[in-house]
């Protein structure tokens, strides 16, 4: 690829996350911020560096995303999407792993649509007898 750079997009809810990998120490840039900047808590961040924890590629990729859409948690879902799909440009042999702990698998889940005639997606308006 152009000058060593893999890209790739990851997405959560309604999270998108674009990645660039390219060879470096193992930095994380998230919207032009450190990721303990960007996210905060140490759960999110550990979530963040997990593919690379799993692929024993930890300190080989310096990780430069733009993130837009959801929330914080979303965000963070999102960036282990695309850090993980962006991983399979640099090696297609990390596939296996990857998809045994379920990196590579886009989470569908999203907020159901409210229904007319009810008070959200499911609930109904308390009912009065009297």
């Amino acid at each position: 690829m152009a000058d060593n750079r893999y890209y790739a997009t990851g997405k959560r809810k309604t999270a998108i996350a674009r990645v660039w990998l390219k060879a470096g120490s193992g930095s994380i840039q998230v919207n032009k911020q450190g990721v303990d900047d960007y996210f905060g808590g140490l759960i999110i961040r550990n979530r963040t560096s997990h593919p690379f924890a799993i692929t024993e590629t930890t300190g080989k990729f310096d990780v430069v995303a733009t993130v837009r859409g959801g929330g914080k948690s979303a965000q963070a879902d999102a960036l282990r999407h695309g850090i993980s799909k962006a991983l399979l440009e640099v090696d297609p042999e990390m596939r296996i792993t990857l998809k045994k702990a379920g990196f590579l698998t886009r989470d569908s889940r999203a907020k159901e649509r409210k229904k007319y005639g009810r008070k959200g997606a499911r609930a109904r308006f308390q009912f009065s007898k009297r």
